[in-house]
């Protein structure tokens, strides 16, 4: 952090990538800061993984620049820049025991062999995997493997960790165990992490700030909480997260005046038919989730409004019955 704020570690500069008539990345402008957490969010094609691809070296921009640490790098080999990319396959040698795949990059490079296994030793440990280095890579759990890949990309010590939807592979589980890992390594190290992933859970639970990508361009940058409570696009409201979406005669009749508005499931809440408060409308569908159940209603006058709320409470609610369903005032937040 210098006396004018956060350093910035990576510096994206109206960057642009064409591949033949299509238009992959579109005039991306973007600072991210000395040991932050940044993911690059969106679905697949929005241009996320050419962005980090570009930032690594292994794509050139067709237009615009990246600057690592303040020093222009477009035009500079992936082997000269000091940056790491983590891949969702884990790519480690099969032959080779978890010190020797941490070291390898380092036997390249021609690093003496002392040096190597200390170092190697220690970006082990640094992903809680010291006491598993005479191990083969077929000897160890899914996320365990993921670490070793960690390990191999930290070793070099890079300024910029970037991870290409390194959790894809895992089962559910463990991508959640994962998560909680990667997000305290980051921390204790305190690497910048830049993170490619389309799951948007992944992006809110882990990120310090997340970059929603749609069709080539950024549509918005903000903390997980910016980012879900107050979107500033229709797309990044419907995509991340479920949510209800009012516009014209619907916000009007439920908002109670024009324009575009975003209402989060949880806080819709289903009242009887009796209550005196909110919408008169019928049950059409109840979502069973587990802890949390989705309860669908249609609106009388036409519209659909979705519930989330606890299993326990939503149980007692049917298809076809009819309730009343009602939200505080300003739930309803407007999408300018």
């Amino acid at each position: 952090m210098s006396e004018h704020g956060p350093t910035i570690a990576v510096a994206l500069r109206d960057l642009g990538k064409r591949f033949g008539d299509v238009v992959a990345v579109d005039s991306v402008t973007l600072d991210i800061y000395e040991g932050e957490f940044l993911t690059l969010l969106g679905p697949s094609g929005s241009g996320k993984t050419t962005v980090l691809r570009m930032i690594a070296g292994f794509e050139r921009p067709s237009s615009g620049s990246v600057e690592l640490n303040g020093e222009d790098v477009t035009n500079i080999p992936a082997s000269r820049r000091n940056v790491n990319t983590v891949f969702q396959d884990y790519a480690l040698f099969p032959h080779m025991s978890v010190l020797d795949n941490v070291e390898y990059g380092l036997k390249v490079k021609k690093v003496p062999a002392d040096e190597r296994k200390r170092r190697a030793m220690e970006a082990l440990e640094s992903v809680r995997l010291g006491a598993l280095g005479g191990r083969l890579p077929s000897q160890l759990s899914g996320g365990q493997r993921q670490r070793v890949a960690l390990a191999r990309a930290l070793v070099n010590r890079p300024k910029v960790l970037l991870l290409d939807e390194p959790l894809g592979a895992l089962d559910l589980k463990l991508r959640e165990e994962m998560q909680l890992e990667l997000k305290s390594i980051q921390k204790e190290l305190g690497l910048t992490f830049i993170y490619v992933t389309h799951d948007q859970g992944e992006a809110l639970s882990m990120s310090d700030r997340i970059a929603v990508f749609n069709a080539g361009r950024i549509e918005q940058v903000g903390s997980p909480r910016e980012i879900y409570e107050h979107p500033t696009s229709t797309f990044v409201a419907g995509f991340v997260g479920v949510t209800n979406l009012f516009s014209g005669d619907l916000a009007a009749r439920l908002v109670g005046r024009p324009g575009t508005f975003t209402l989060r499931p949880e806080h819709v809440e289903v009242l009887a038919s009796s209550d005196t408060r909110g919408h008169d409308a019928t049950v059409s569908g109840v979502q069973y989730l587990g802890p949390v159940s989705h309860v669908f209603c249609e609106v009388d006058g036409g519209g659909k409004v979705i519930a989330s709320s606890a299993s326990t409470s939503s149980t007692a609610v049917s298809i076809g019955q009819r309730v009343k369903i009602a939200w505080p005032a300003d739930a309803a937040v407007e999408i300018t």
